[in-house]
């Protein structure tokens, strides 16, 4: 752990603003704190990567209670899919936090970025296809939320990406999807991390992890606002840029391990 004394704004400052962008992004289309944040850490401040993914997963606590918050004043809730998502993701990541130790997760990783690459080009298709996308009421939840939330813990993040996506390829509301998923994620994210925290300790929580905190927090309620307000058609076309966009990156970053 670090010592609170030692911390200056001029040191928190590049990951305040880090925290904020990726905070942006996820409250406002349900996904991407995890990649955006982490890959900005690693890739432009030289964070090493298990300070940065502990970091980012003890983050996220704090930064999924505030949006979460903040979905709930602007009523991008559905509280009947919260509450079929919640005890399996919950599940689901505990398993997958406890289980890191002993399975190598990243090398399925690849894969489910392939994958979600995929969705993310069915849902573009979708988007421009349709102005004003069907709603129906999403039938696969509790298995849909077991594997995003063993995915998010195992595979270093992947609950807004897996349960937003398929959740919309359902035809389930955009608005109201990723204001459910992202309010799902506090009770996920802290189940993991306690997880994590019971098994690795608190060591790996650097000056990073306070900066991220506040740039996230102060981020939450603008990217809510967001979702309320823009049209349920381009959610899902930003949807399926982010999703496209990060699932590339991060299939080409895992190439040579393929």
């Amino acid at each position: 752990m670090f010592d609170f004394a030692d911390i200056t704004l001029y040191h928190l400052l590049p990951f305040i603003a880090v925290g904020f962008a990726a905070q942006m992004v996820d409250g406002a289309l349900g996904m991407a704190f995890g990649v955006i944040s982490q890959t900005l850490l690693v890739a432009v401040l030289g964070v090493p990567p298990a300070a940065a993914s502990a970091s980012v997963h003890f983050v996220e606590m704090f930064t999924t209670g505030a949006s979460g918050a903040s979905h709930i004043w602007h009523r991008n809730i559905d509280w009947a899919l919260f509450r079929r998502l919640v005890p399996f993701g919950i599940m689901g990541g505990v398993c997958g936090a406890y289980l890191l130790s002993s399975i190598d997760a990243s090398v399925a990783r690849p894969f489910v970025m392939i994958y979600l690459a995929g969705v993310g080009l069915y849902l573009l298709a979708k988007a421009i296809r349709q102005p004003s996308p069907k709603v129906k009421d999403p039938q696969f939840t509790a298995p849909l939320a077991a594997v995003g939330g063993f995915l998010d813990a195992a595979g270093g993040g992947g609950w807004g990406p897996v349960v937003t996506s398929n959740l919309l390829i359902q035809g389930s509301d955009p608005r109201k999807t990723i204001g459910t998923v992202n309010s799902a994620e506090f009770l996920i994210t802290t189940a993991i991390s306690i997880a994590f925290i019971a098994t690795i300790g608190l060591e790996a929580f650097t000056v990073a992890t306070v900066g991220l905190i506040i740039g996230g927090v102060v981020a939450a309620p603008f990217g809510a606002t967001f979702a309320r307000r823009i049209e349920p058609r381009f959610l899902l076309l930003a949807v399926a840029i982010v999703l496209i966009v990060t699932s590339a990156y991060n299939v080409y970053k895992a190439w040579p391990l393929m």
